[in-house]
C-alpha cells in the first residue's frame, strides 16, 4: 500500500504559481507512476499530469501542457507539480495518486489517492 499527503494548494490571483507537493510512503517500489488529476465542483476528475517512476518521463493534459511542469526528487520519494500562468479555469482540488500501469490517463488504473489540496485561481 502506498499513501499519499499533497501540499502546497492555496488562493492565487490568474496568471500567477503555484508549487504542489505530493510525499509517497509505504510499498512505492512497486509504482509504475504518479499521476496529478483534478476535481472542478460539478465536473468529473481529469487527468492532468503523470510521470512514470522510472524514466522520469512526463505527460500532460493539453490544457496544461507548456504552464505545468511535473518532476520528482527521488531521495524523497516526492513528486512536484509547479504551476504557471494559472487560470480561473484552473481551480479545482488537485489529487496525487500512483498507478500500477499501463494507461496514466484513467482514473481507475490508480489505486491510491491523496487527500486533495484546493487550488483556487481568481481573475
Amino acid at each position: 500500500q502506498v499513501q499519499l499527503v499533497e501540499s502546497g494548494g492555496g488562493l492565487v490571483q490568474a496568471g500567477g504559481s503555484l508549487r504542489l507537493s505530493c510525499a509517497a510512503s509505504g510499498r512505492t517500489f512497486s509504482t509504475y507512476a504518479m499521476g496529478w488529476f483534478r476535481q472542478a465542483p460539478g465536473k468529473e476528475r481529469e487527468f492532468v499530469a503523470a510521470i512514470k517512476w522510472s524514466s522520469s518521463a512526463t505527460y500532460y493534459a493539453d490544457s496544461v501542457k507548456g504552464r505545468f511542469t511535473l518532476s520528482r526528487d527521488n531521495a524523497k520519494n516526492t513528486v512536484y507539480l509547479q504551476m504557471n500562468s494559472l487560470k480561473p479555469e484552473d481551480t479545482a482540488v488537485y489529487y496525487c495518486a500512483s498507478n500500477r500501469g499501463p494507461s496514466l490517463y484513467r482514473a481507475n488504473t490508480y489505486d491510491a489517492w491523496g487527500q486533495g489540496t484546493l487550488v483556487t485561481v481568481s481573475s
